[in-house]
């Protein structure tokens, strides 16, 4: 005699991210409605991370505390398989939790500033666990044992991992991060108060749901490559993998909300100015101080970027930048025949100062800035100025204009 057949039905994906992410709404003001479709499918993707080959981080950062960075992890707390929050833990103590018999658990790192912040001085130990872990099968090799009996052993470091903090974090996290840029909630954005002792059960037994639902859906996420929007490749494109494939598991209108998240949140991060001071650097330099001409002295280059009111450069770790902190920038870029970029001589009317030559930067300009503004992302050609060998500019920067190829039409006036 034949078993009866299971009552219970299937679970469906869509409708199921659905109330997670009303959950999310109940108590979170994000700043972005692509937001909550991001969290949704991180708390999601937690519970399948042994089908992935690699996990997204995501970051909750503001500038100013109150912005609802914590809450937003309490609540992905209650969502996530083997949830573990911890402030300023140390290297050893994570290797270890990565490694429990329990399983894999979900690394929630409140207070993510105290490690990484601008008063911290930086935790490099920390910082390599968080970018090993990235990817499936990253581990770290430490000593284990007491004094002289001590034994080298490979320790794993791959699990999903959220965290909140002030500020902004170091760039080799950022990139691997869906970024949230939390902000106050303004008087007319309310939330429904949280309370841990009754509202940790509803959370708890969504996150139930959640997990029986991975289980019917884990061969089919192993096997996808999801479809990536246009545009989005490379690095972005490894942080959404996972939560693209959620989203397709799902189905209904998650797909597509996820699709359109991704290009927004991913658009949004390389807005920051803050993601890298290199590549800001390079924009400015294309946009601000060659404007077209092919060759530019530093003194007009310095007075240039320190004269713009929304730039960086006039403090720098509490110094402006100088001919040696540009060329120190400038450095770690190379030309288009893979040589350093480097000051060179530049011939004036009233002299021979050293300066750059746009077709020095032209190549960095095309592989690491965005299109100008205006121009399409497409057009490679526009997104570089025409070089000639025979322009001029002035070599003075009190009161003097950039000229252009010809050294006829004034561009712009230097800020002086």
């Amino acid at each position: 005699m034949s078993a009866p057949a299971s009552t219970t039905p299937p679970i469906d994906g869509a409708p199921l991210l659905d109330q997670v992410e009303r959950f999310h709404r109940r108590f979170n003001v994000f700043p972005r409605e692509a937001a909550y479709v991001a969290v949704t499918l991180w708390d999601a993707h937690a519970h399948l991370i042994d089908a992935f080959d690699g996990t997204a981080r995501i970051a909750f950062l503001s500038p100013e505390p109150g912005s609802g960075k914590s809450r937003a992890l309490e609540i992905i707390e209650t969502l996530t398989p083997r949830a573990a929050t911890t402030v300023n833990a140390s290297p050893n103590a994570l290797f270890r939790l990565v490694e429990a018999p329990e399983g894999t658990p979900t690394l929630l790192f409140d207070e993510i500033d105290t490690v990484f912040g601008p008063k911290a001085g930086g935790d490099e130990l920390v910082r390599g666990f968080l970018n090993s872990g990235y990817r499936r099968g990253g581990k770290s090799l430490r000593c284990v044992g007491d004094g002289s009996n001590q034994t080298a052993a490979w320790f794993s470091s791959f699990c999903a991992v959220a965290m909140a903090g002030l500020g902004s974090l170091p760039d080799t996290i950022l990139t691997r991060s869906v970024i949230i840029r939390m902000r106050k909630r303004a008087p007319n954005e309310t939330v429904e108060p949280y309370r841990r002792r009754t509202h940790e059960k509803q959370g708890n037994a969504l996150r139930d749901q959640l997990a029986k639902w991975a289980d019917t859906v884990r061969d089919q996420v192993a096997d996808a490559w999801p479809v990536m929007p246009e545009g989005v490749t490379d690095r972005p494109a490894d942080v959404w993998e996972p939560l693209l494939a959620v989203a397709d598991a799902a189905g209904g209108d998650w797909p597509e909300r996820a699709r359109a998240a991704c290009l927004e949140l991913v658009h949004a991060a390389t807005e920051n100015d803050e993601a890298s001071l290199g590549i800001r650097l390079l924009t400015d330099l294309r946009d601000r101080a060659f404007c077209g001409a092919d060759r530019v002295s530093t003194a007009v280059i310095l007075e240039c970027l320190l004269g713009m009111d929304d730039g960086p450069w006039a403090d720098l770790d509490d110094k402006p930048l100088n001919s040696r902190s540009l060329a120190k920038l400038l450095g770690q870029y190379v030309t288009s025949g893979n040589k350093p970029i480097k000051p060179r001589g530049i011939r004036t009317a009233s002299g021979f100062p050293k300066g750059y030559y746009a077709e020095d930067l032209t190549d960095a300009w095309t592989r690491y800035c965005p299109p100008p503004p205006g121009e399409a992302a497409t057009s490679a050609t526009s997104a570089t100025p025409q070089v000639n060998g025979g322009g001029s500019v002035a070599d003075s920067p009190s009161g003097t204009r950039h000229m252009s190829a010809e050294g006829a039409t004034p561009l712009f006036p230097v800020a002086g």
